[in-house]
């Protein structure tokens, strides 16, 4: 495919998130490969992501900065949008969150940009009924839609969206993100991240402390039944969020608060994974879960509730162990298993690191969405640059 096509990714802010990470990741890797120019624009240029973002080399990081889809300032930023889109000569415009779903597909539908793709990370349970409207009315404007999981796709069919608009293109993973340093040390790290340097093994979840659909008390009812069993047992809470108060109340609540460690945001991810014997996931609901694919791309032995697409990814009993959401005790009877197995422990890791470098990777992530976007050009006919231009005319 002709690198003549522009791609322009959207993404609503540059916070430290699941779906941030992937946006900032995906235009790293067009950007490396490429196939096509890239271009990249947000709602709210602020976030700890910027910075990796502006190394990235792109000519702008434009923003469109809203106050609300109902006011006089939504119908500014999509005039700007529209000029921006017109002046870049946009074929294909990706959104990668539910806000640039509603502006950015909204816009490229009203600029008749050829391939408007809709992103879908998330069940749609988890919207307000206002968000779910607004939301039927971007995937209906879409040309195609991207889930990050066949959980999802299932969803948005049940929400009457059909099959044949569905691509599900997994989340992927950069492994050197998640590989130890050569020079690893493990005392040096135990010290780094605040931990005690001898006599402990660590538990260890990595997720947010800003949405209660992550259920660390859960995590924390397992680790006490845990400790009963495991003495060494410690457990580490990376992530943070204005839910870590109520959290570390809990944990002292039920007498954790010795063993329990909280890490905050965690920068050196590799490190904190490789001092774990065993990586949870207790969310109420995901999509895909971003989470999983780092333990095992670590070689870590994990231990995950049963939503979302967790089980495309994980299979019970060989490269990882699924559990009810919410069910405590089954949590804690696999993490006790695998603690008391280490061996079994680091052999169910070594097949999910396998897994990933296979299925999962950065690379895979790459050659899907590119296969996505041949699909959709080669649907416009042999040029869809020219039949672009022609459309922009018609509706300026």
């Amino acid at each position: 495919m002709s690198s003549e096509q522009n791609i322009l990714v959207l993404m609503g802010s540059f916070n430290m998130g699941g779906a941030e990470s992937q946006a900032v990741q995906l235009v790293r890797l067009l950007l490396e490969s490429g196939r096509f120019r890239v271009h990249l624009a947000c709602l709210t240029r602020e976030g700890v992501l910027l910075e990796e973002a502006l190394q990235l080399g792109l000519r702008e990081i434009t923003e469109f900065p809203l106050t609300s889809f109902y006011d006089r300032n939504m119908v500014v930023q999509l005039r700007r949008f529209r000029r921006f889109l017109k002046e870049r000569k946009i074929t294909v415009a990706h959104s990668q969150d539910f806000y640039m779903n509603t502006f950015g597909i909204l816009g490229a539908a009203l600029s008749r940009v050829p391939v408007r793709i809709a992103f879908c990370g998330e069940m749609v349970a988890n919207r307000t009924p206002a968000h779910r409207i607004l939301q039927r009315t971007s995937l209906r404007l879409a040309t195609a839609i991207h889930a990050n999981s066949e959980a999802v796709k299932r969803d948005l069919m049940r929400e009457g969206v059909a099959a044949a608009k569905i691509t599900v293109v997994y989340n992927g993973l950069d492994l050197a993100r998640v590989r130890a340093p050569r020079e690893f040390q493990r005392a040096e790290a135990l010290a780094a991240f605040g931990l005690p340097t001898s006599g402990r093994r660590f538990v260890t979840i990595v997720a947010n402390l800003r949405h209660e659909v992550k259920d660390h008390p859960m995590f924390l009812r397992a680790a006490r039944r845990v400790r009963e069993a495991v003495p060494g047992a410690a457990f580490i809470i990376a992530g943070e969020g204005e839910l870590e108060g109520s959290i570390r109340a809990l944990a002292a609540e039920l007498g954790l608060e010795r063993d329990t460690f909280f890490t905050g945001r965690c920068e050196r991810l590799a490190e904190m994974l490789a001092l774990s014997e065993v990586c949870v996931l207790s969310s109420k609901s995901e999509g895909f879960s971003n989470s999983i694919l780092e333990y095992m791309g670590a070689g870590r032995a994990v231990v995950v509730t049963d939503v979302g697409g967790a089980r495309e990814v994980v299979t019970d009993g060989e490269t990882g162990y699924v559990v009810a959401s919410g069910d405590d005790a089954a949590m804690a009877e696999r993490i006790i298993s695998l603690l008391q197995d280490p061996s079994g422990a680091r052999l169910m890791g070594e097949r999910g690191r396998q897994l990933i470098e296979r299925k999962f990777s950065s690379r895979a992530q790459l050659e899907n969405t590119e296969r996505l976007y041949e699909t959709l050009l080669a649907e416009l006919g042999p040029n869809p640059a020219q039949l672009a231009r022609s459309v922009r005319r018609e509706g300026a």
